[in-house]
Parts: structure tokens; sequence; C-alpha cells
């Protein structure tokens, strides 16, 4: 599945230059990657209650093309494979369908009493597999 989710760069997003900031990015396809999981039907506030979360573990990020002030976004975010407590998506920040960022985020699915990693519960297998 592929999730769409646009963005709106705002000014508190740029620097000086008004260019976007580099680590918003980041915050950017955090947000992608939420509203992909929502729309799969995996709600992480029933995580939470059930004592999992979902950390990142690892992100490849590549810079492109800078976006500017203003500039209407679209954040992509694809599932690469989910295995063991691993979910690894590819999620780009685009601009009329040009790449402007792009990164392939690992995230890990822990147990919040201990921090450890935990298999992925069924049910979320189930819906990222849909």
């Amino acid at each position: 599945m592929t999730h769409r989710l646009p963005v709106r760069v705002y000014y508190e997003d740029t620097d000086l230059g008004q260019v976007v900031y580099y680590a918003n990015y980041l915050k950017f396809i955090e947000r992608g990657r939420s509203e992909w999981l929502r729309a799969a039907g995996v709600d992480q506030s029933v995580l939470l209650d059930r004592g999992l979360a979902f950390v990142v573990r690892r992100v490849e990020a590549d810079y492109l093309r800078p976006a500017r002030f203003d500039d209407a976004l679209e954040v992509v975010t694809t599932l690469d494979h989910a295995t063991g407590p691993r979910i690894t998506v590819a999620q780009s920040v685009e601009r009329d369908g040009t790449p402007l960022f792009r990164a392939v985020v690992t995230v890990v699915c822990v147990d919040l009493a201990t921090m450890r990693p935990q298999r992925l519960p069924p049910d979320v297998l189930a819906a990222l597999s849909r």
C-alpha cells in the first residue's frame, strides 16, 4: 500500500534562506508514517494500551533538492517489508511528483516496560499485508 500525505511548508519549517531546514524532513516523514499506519488500520493508541510502541531504529536519508516556504509537498510512504519486530518503509517528500528527499526507515516494535523488541502482533502484520 502506498500512502500520500499532503504537507504545506510553513515559515516555521524553514531556515533563514526560506529553505526547509534539514531536520524538518524527518518530521514530515514521521507524520507520513503515522498516517500510513492509520490508513492501514493500525491504531497506535491501541498498541500503547497493549504496552507496545514503534521506535525508529535506523534512517537512511538523501537530500536531493530544496523545498521552500509555501511549497505544497507530498509525503509518499510505501512498505518495504515487515518481519519479526521490524517494519521497513520507503519514504519520499515530493513536489509536483519530483522527489526532494528520500529515506528508508526501519522501526521496531518494543515492549514499553522493557524497551526490548517484540514481534509484530498478528493483527498489525495482517493490516500491513492488505
